[in-house]
């Protein structure tokens, strides 16, 4: 049997390379950013389901993927925190962003201290792409990950100090953007 690690990453690459999933703002393949991620996860953690989560956080939420071949292909430890980690669909008439984001900070501070550190360590590859791409939007997302950061209270406290020196900078560096125009 392949090292489960491996395993998660050809399995994130063929199903987000399934779909044609591009990241937004750099155009390049989708997987790098679920690499980055479980990069940044194992600089704290070794244990290799959380690192095969890390992989796979964005496959259900983003791909047609199902709790179910998570569960199939990696057992139900890999499976809880994927699903964990994915935002429930949107539905037409369902609450806005402000309400969605209260829902998920709500769910995300019950999870795991590995779900939680996966989180943190999704938000800080985020960030660079989103403030130096969507300067608009950035000042709404580091709003929203500041508090997210707050609930995270098991994540691993290097990360979270990592994500929130981050964030501070940003919006720092946001603020001077603006003003200069």
């Amino acid at each position: 049997m392949k090292d489960i690690i491996e395993k998660a990453e050809l399995f994130a690459r063929a199903a987000h390379g399934a779909v044609g999933q591009i990241r937004k703002y750099t155009g390049e393949p989708y997987v790098t950013h679920p690499i980055r991620v479980m990069g940044l996860v194992k600089t704290v953690l070794k244990d290799p389901d959380a690192l095969a989560a890390a992989l796979l956080h964005d496959v259900i939420e983003d791909t047609e993927i199902t709790e179910n071949e998570i569960y199939a292909e990696f057992g139900p430890d890999v499976t809880e925190m994927v699903v964990a980690l994915s935002d429930p669909p949107k539905v037409d008439g369902g609450p806005n962003r402000k309400a969605r984001k209260a829902l998920d900070r709500d769910r995300l501070s019950k999870a795991s201290a590995s779900v939680q550190t996966i989180k943190v360590a999704d938000m800080i590859d985020n960030t660079e792409s989103i403030v130096a791409h969507d300067p608009h939007f950035a000042k709404v997302y580091l709003d929203e990950k500041r508090l997210l950061l707050d609930v995270l209270t098991k994540a691993d406290a290097r990360l979270v100090r990592i994500a929130h020196n981050q964030i501070t900078m940003r919006q720092t560096y946001l603020y001077k953007l603006i003003d200069r125009r």
